[in-house]
């Protein structure tokens, strides 16, 4: 049997994944995707942001996606993908919503999430 060698999760491709996940489970695959990336040599890691993702089904997440996109860029000292430039919400939207979550979202999203309407603390995305 020949195996497959390892490809590590895209965007684009944990943007497929999404559309077909409930919330507790995409959390899990979000966590998946910010482990393939941390690991990934820097030089490699614009290629997992690359290709747009297709819409998901649900706009925050999709949003969330270029958040993210342009979020992973800037720590690696490069410029977000131009697809990421056309996604934002018209509201707010507090992926963890208990009254804490919220008042600490609020106060230190990440500027990529916050421009876009996505209020989700750092430490959500600590897996990078």
């Amino acid at each position: 049997m020949e195996t497959q060698p390892y490809q590590p999760l895209s965007l684009a491709r944990l943007g497929r994944l999404l559309a077909t996940a409930d919330d507790s489970r995409r959390w899990r695959l979000v966590a998946e995707f910010l482990e393939d990336y941390r690991w990934e040599p820097a030089e490699a890691r614009q290629t997992l942001l690359a290709e747009e993702p297709a819409p998901s089904g649900d706009t925050r997440w999709d949003v969330f996606l270029a958040a993210l996109a342009e979020h992973l860029a800037a720590r690696d000292d490069q410029g977000a993908p131009d697809w990421a430039d056309q996604r934002s919400l018209h509201q707010f939207w507090f992926p963890f919503n208990t009254p804490a979550a919220r008042v600490d979202a609020f106060v230190h999203a990440p500027a990529a999430f916050r421009r876009r309407g996505v209020f989700v603390a750092p430490e959500e995305l600590q897996v990078a």
